[in-house]
C-alpha cells in the first residue's frame, strides 16, 4: 500500500494493492504500518459505519466539535464516489480549500481525514456502499455541517447528476454563516491535538 498527502493538511489517501484470481478478489483497504508512516500515530476507533447511496446523493460536509473531534478512514466497498476533504479550521493556512478523490470498488483507494476537517461525498452510482471508521463515537450535541452546495467553496460535485440532499445538509449554514456563529474548529486546537495523539504513541 502506498499513500499520499492531500492539498488539504493532515488528509491522506491510500493505494493498496488488490489481488484478482479466478475465485474473485482480495484486498486490505486499511494497513497499520502504512497508516502510522502517514498518520504518525495508530487508528483509534470509536465507530464503524455503513452507507448506501442512490447515484446523485450528496452528504455532508459533516464535522465535529475538535477536541476530540472525529477523524475518518473511508473506502468504497461497492460502486463508486467523489469523496471531498474540505481544511474548516479557523486559522490554517488552507482555511476553505478542498481536495476531492475518486474512491470505488476497482481501486479500493481510502481517504483518511483528522479531526477538525470537513466531510461530504457525492454516489456515482446507484447503490454506493462507504464504509468508514471513526475515531470517537457519534456525538449528536458535537455534530456540525456546513452546506455542500456553498458556492463559494465551489465544490467539484457532478453537474450531469441532480443533487439528492437530506433537509439537514441543505439547510446547513454556509462556510461564513458558520465563521460568524463560531462553530467551526480552531486550527491551533486540532494541531494541539494531533500533536498529543502522535506523542502518546
Amino acid at each position: 500500500m502506498q499513500f499520499r498527502r492531500l492539498r488539504v493538511p493532515d488528509a491522506y489517501e491510500f493505494s493498496p494493492r488488490a489481488f484478482p484470481d479466478d475465485r474473485g478478489l482480495f484486498v486490505a483497504p486499511f494497513q497499520d504500518d502504512v497508516f502510522r508512516a502517514a498518520a504518525g500515530h495508530p487508528l483509534r476507533l470509536g465507530q464503524a459505519n455503513h452507507s448506501v447511496s442512490r447515484r446523485g446523493t450528496i452528504r455532508g460536509l459533516h464535522f465535529a466539535d475538535t477536541p476530540p473531534g472525529q477523524a475518518k478512514y473511508i473506502y468504497c466497498p461497492r460502486g463508486s464516489l467523489l469523496d471531498v476533504v474540505v481544511d474548516l479550521r479557523v486559522g490554517s493556512p488552507t482555511f476553505g480549500q478542498w481536495d476531492a478523490v475518486v474512491l470505488d470498488s476497482r481501486e479500493f483507494r481510502a481517504m483518511y481525514l483528522a479531526e477538525g476537517l470537513g466531510h461530504g461525498f457525492a454516489a456515482l452510482e446507484d447503490d454506493t456502499v462507504m464504509s468508514y471508521f471513526c475515531s470517537e463515537p457519534y456525538n449528536p450535541t458535537g455534530e456540525h455541517g456546513i452546506t455542500p452546495l456553498d458556492p463559494t467553496l465551489a465544490l467539484p460535485w457532478p453537474t450531469d447528476i441532480e443533487p439528492v440532499l437530506s433537509d439537514k445538509d441543505r439547510n446547513a449554514p454556509t462556510l461564513a454563516e458558520a465563521v460568524d456563529r463560531g462553530l467551526l474548529p480552531v486550527y491551533a486546537d486540532c494541531v494541539a491535538y494531533y500533536d498529543k495523539l502522535r506523542s502518546a504513541n
